[in-house]
């Protein structure tokens, strides 16, 4: 059998959680391959919103394993409020989430390197969420992590003094004022550490390999979006994975010749959380109506996001470097009600036209070019068959197909999973 992907194509943010979600029914095992607990994906039904961090979002599903793979870099602490966090819903995550040996644990003074590397920046700072994250992939890429598996030894504890006591070095070398008493933080963090051992650790590429031998449906989950590629997105105002549908096959143990259909996911509109540049970016009463309607502040870290007009220029780079077979539009409600829409279709970089993404794209050397489009007013919210959906909106979905050559399968026209269309 082989495995789908699906992706974010923008700068994050995009839905996945809910998409994920509505999903899963059709696939025996949800797997995610990258990121760690900075990503927020939200899902919403029953009147319910929950927001996961570190968790696939197929756990709502009780007939759904759910793998966390090698690429993701996991936070205990993090890690285990979520579980408590499903417990009221009397989900049996032992049963059904395993985590795979070889994925990274993040330590407390991963966090406390975070903040100390982000504050010495100054006006310079890359946005980070002061998870720990990046620090984790560099001791991951620099062959001083810790992993899951190492949990599993009698003496993983001397090479978790050894790690911090390095940290704590590299802390005082920064020269900046972070407050902290590691003790405390690290009371947390063993007994944190103690419940994830409660779970199932698993060696997930031999797992993986063995499950399509065996027939079942998988599902590989991305987070954050694709311009935020370690490689591939705009360096380096990004993330420390490889957010892309490589990162699957590097982060799952999946060969390329299994991967089948890619999902991509990307809104109506354009949005992008902290440092970086943004060729759409608006600063006027439309941006402004985009963040209010659309409720646009990040799910773990509750920073509002710059909103922007669709950038297709930067969108079909991102279906490019994925490969992307099927495309899913979400928050086309947020839309309803502007009078014109206006789509990036070409970049005018250093006085020429390019329709291709550039290695920069600071505004110093791209203008975005627009085109003007009717925009529409019903409340699509409410709508449950494409047949409803109205003119002017079709009109946008055609537009974006032509220009994207790929088809538009599923437009999201709310937050819960009822609110979602699929198109022929």
């Amino acid at each position: 059998m082989a495995v789908d992907l699906l992706l974010g194509l923008q700068w994050g943010d995009e839905g996945k959680g809910k998409i994920v979600d509505v999903l899963t029914k059709n696939y025996d095992i949800i797997a995610r391959f990258q990121g760690g607990p900075n990503a927020g994906h939200t899902l919403e039904f029953d009147g319910i919103k929950h927001v996961l961090r570190t968790i696939p979002s197929g756990i709502f599903h009780k007939d759904s394993i759910n793998v966390i793979g090698n690429g993701v870099v996991i936070d205990p602490v993090v890690f285990v409020k979520e579980l408590e966090g499903l417990e009221k819903y009397n989900i049996d995550y032992k049963k059904n989430l395993i985590v795979s040996r070889k994925a990274h644990v993040i330590l407390p003074t991963h966090r406390l390197l975070d903040a100390a590397s982000e504050a010495s920046k100054g006006k310079a700072k890359i946005g980070s969420t002061l998870k720990g994250i990046g620090p984790t992939y560099m001791d991951k890429t620099g062959r001083n992590g810790i992993r899951i598996g190492d949990l599993e030894l009698e003496n993983w504890q001397d090479k978790y003094r050894a790690l911090a006591d390095k940290h704590e070095a590299m802390i005082s070398f920064y020269n900046v004022d972070v407050q902290y008493d590691l003790a405390d933080l690290e009371a947390e963090f063993f007994e944190a550490v103690e419940t994830l051992k409660t779970l199932t650790f698993i060696d997930s590429e031999e797992y993986l390999h063995q499950a399509q031998k065996d027939g079942k449906t998988i599902l590989a989950e991305g987070a954050q979006g694709s311009l935020l590629d370690i490689d591939f997105g705009t360096y380096p105002f990004v993330t420390s994975s490889n957010t892309t549908a490589a990162g699957a096959c590097t982060g799952l143990g999946v060969p390329p010749n299994k991967v089948k259909d890619v999902f991509g996911i990307f809104k109506a509109y354009t949005t992008r959380v902290g440092s970086g540049p943004f060729p759409t970016e608006l600063f006027d009463e439309d941006g402004e109506k985009m963040a209010r309607i659309g409720n646009e502040f990040g799910a773990v870290t509750g920073r509002p996001r710059r909103c922007g007009w669709l950038d297709l220029v930067a969108l079909r780079y991102a279906v490019q470097v994925n490969g992307v077979t099927q495309l899913i539009m979400m928050k086309a409600d947020v839309l309803s009600g502007f009078e014109k829409l206006k789509v990036c279709t070409a970049y005018n970089y250093k006085g020429k036209t390019i329709h291709h993404l550039p290695y920069n794209i600071e505004a110093e050397n791209v203008t975005p070019i627009f085109t003007e489009m009717k925009g529409w007013y019903a409340d699509l919210t409410k709508m449950s068959e494409a047949s409803q959906l109205p003119k002017t909106l079709n009109d946008y979905i055609d537009f974006l197909e032509k220009e994207l050559e790929v088809p538009i399968k599923i437009v999201s026209v709310g937050p819960d999973r009822k609110q979602t269309i699929h198109r022929d």
